[in-house]
Parts: C-alpha cells; structure tokens; sequence
C-alpha cells in the first residue's frame, strides 16, 4: 500500500497516516460494521470502476440491514468513491468504503454512537495470485460451516460475519491449499471465504442459490455473460462431491475476479487445469473491465 497516499473519511481526505479511530470505537469491539470491495481497471479509454452503482447500492443495503444510517445519500459516496480514485491518481486499484459505528457508548447496544464512513484505495493485484488466476488454486472442503440465515443475515456485507472466513482461510493455508470452501449448515457447498462459486458439468454451469450467500456483484455479471454465449445457468444446490467431478470449477469476486480452481481436497478437478468455459467467460469479463469488449460499457464508471 501507498502510504504517501489520502483516504476520505466523513467528507473531507485526510492523510493515510492520519486516517485513525479511536480504540473504544464500537464497530473494533463489536464487529457491527458494513463494508464494500470495488475495483477500477486501466482500460483502453482510460480507468474505470467496475459496477461502482451496484456496490454503492449493496453498501446500503447492508447499513439497512445492520440498522445504521449512512450518513450520506448514494450520489454522495458515489462521487467520494471515484474522486478518492482520482486525487490518489490510481490507474487501477481496489476499493474499500468502510461504514463502521463510531466511538461513545460502549456495551454491545451502540445507543447515539455516530456512525463513520471511511474509503480508501490501494494497487492491488490479483487476490489469489497471478498463477492461480491463470493455472488454476488448490481449495479444500472447511471444517468450519458457513452461517446459518438466522444467525447471520447473509445479505448484509457485515464486517464481523468475517470471523468465520478467517477463521476458515487460516486453516486452508495452513493445510497447504490457496482457499476455503465452506458448507451451509445442511452440508451443501455454500461459498468461499470471500468468492461465490461456480461449476461446470456436461456442458452445463450451477452455482449455489441465493439462500444463505452473499450476492455477489460479479457472480451476477457472469451469470449475465454465461447466458449471453448461449450457455445453461442454473441457480441449484450442490454437494461436495459433485464439485470433485465436476468438468470444472471456478470462484468469482470484486477481489477474486474469475479464478479457476484445478484440485479440491487432493482431486483434481476435470484436467487440471483451467477448462473451456472457466477461460472463455474470464477472458469476456477482463475484456469488458478493461474496456476492450463495448458491449457492457454501462457497467463501468469512467475516473
């Protein structure tokens, strides 16, 4: 990270070292907070954010969902996010807005705290690694389960449901594998610590429904794409081991982008390395992000 560079906090930018709370501030001991990963990507006709609308949207989602009040309208962050890109003269970077409840009462009852809003952005390359995102990651099946719908509401992108992704990428890591799978608590394959997850089998793609997982922006504009290429798309449960022989597998996300997955759980998966459809929809997706393919420019916010 650059730490020369400005992040915005409540509508003014202040310097990277400068950017600072408190440490009674509620959301570090509570984990009450919401946040957003955008990415902007130096294209032909300069950079652009990808799906900066969708994101702002899910934020507020998010804050509903969690009862905190933004307090800016969509408009507002929109441009905050975009001329934080600008003053850090970013060509491309990743994101982060960072809604989060301030310092005052403590106790897990946040009672008048304020609530904050914060965006920063860094250069930051592929999540995975360059070498999984062209060859293919290694993932394992998480002894940990992912969170139940009444016990975590899935649709928020809270800050402390984070708990159990990290505590899920640890132990991969620490087993040797790039990523986590995790199960729902009826021991369908539900997603990946940060990806939503995808399989490709006769020909024919499944991705797991919008019961208890995040809905991801980039899931959805695969699933747009998949479908615009004339290929099957069906929103189904799936188990373990149907991912274990599947022709392929692969993750997607605003950090992720579209990785492949060659071997889950010591399998491989189809050849082993990244199959046709996996190549095809990522080469259509960076295409589009980098603005080499017109055909969905409206998904993209000009810097």
């Amino acid at each position: 990270m650059d730490t020369q560079g400005k992040i915005w906090m409540d509508g003014s930018f202040v310097d990277w070292a400068d950017a600072n709370v408190h440490v009674l501030t509620h959301s570090l001991h509570y984990g009450l907070a919401a946040f957003e990963g955008l990415r902007c990507y130096k294209g032909k006709s300069g950079s652009a954010i990808f799906k900066l609308q969708a994101h702002v949207d899910r934020l507020f989602e998010s804050a509903h969902i969690g009862m905190m009040t933004i307090p800016f309208d969509k408009k507002q962050v929109a441009e905050a996010i975009v001329e934080t890109v600008r003053v850090n003269r970013l060509e491309a970077c990743y994101i982060r807005p960072l809604l989060y409840i301030g310092y005052g009462a403590m106790g897990v009852y946040p009672g008048d705290n304020p609530v904050k809003l914060a965006i920063a952005a860094w250069k930051w390359g592929s999540y995975l690694g360059d070498d999984a995102l062209a060859n293919g990651m290694r993932a394992c099946v998480s002894s940990f389960t992912r969170h139940h719908v009444n016990v975590s509401m899935t649709r928020g992108k809270i800050s402390g449901y984070y708990v159990n992704s990290i505590l899920a990428k640890r132990e991969a890591k620490a087993n040797g594998y790039d990523e986590a799978i995790l199960l729902d608590t009826e021991g369908y394959v539900s997603e990946g610590t940060g990806e939503n997850i995808f399989i490709v089998r006769q020909g024919r793609i499944k991705t797991t429904p919008l019961t208890s997982i995040l809905e991801g922006i980039t899931r959805s504009a695969v699933i747009e794409l998949a479908r615009e290429q004339g290929i099957i798309v069906v929103e189904e449960r799936f188990t373990r081991d149907e991912m274990y022989i599947a022709d392929e597998v692969f993750v997607t996300g605003t950090a992720a982008e579209l990785t492949p997955v060659r071997e889950i759980d010591n399998r491989r998966i189809g050849t082993g390395k990244p199959g046709v459809v996996t190549a095809a929809l990522q080469k259509r997706f960076f295409a589009i992000v980098r603005g080499e393919d017109p055909s969905h420019d409206s998904w993209l916010t000009r810097v």
